[in-house]
């Protein structure tokens, strides 16, 4: 991988945190983590919180784009 396309990945991959941490203080991902599937458990001393319908969605969402990059590349 040539400085070129390397820099390039860095920004595209700074600019991606930007628009996420936009959409997360604007109030826009706040379904996120209270999907149905989600577990939350909520004891007198105790929380527990399995996100499991989120993190399949991450996953999704990462399979995806990681396809997408090794096509392009």
């Amino acid at each position: 991988m040539d400085s070129r396309t390397l820099g390039l990945l860095i920004v595209a991959l700074g600019a991606g945190a930007i628009v996420i941490g936009l959409l997360v203080a604007s109030g826009g991902l706040s379904w996120f983590g209270r999907l149905p599937g989600d577990i939350r458990y909520q004891g007198e001393r105790t929380r527990v919180y399995v996100p499991i319908t989120s993190m399949i969605l991450v996953s999704i969402f990462l399979t995806v784009l990681v396809s997408l990059f090794s096509r392009w590349r």
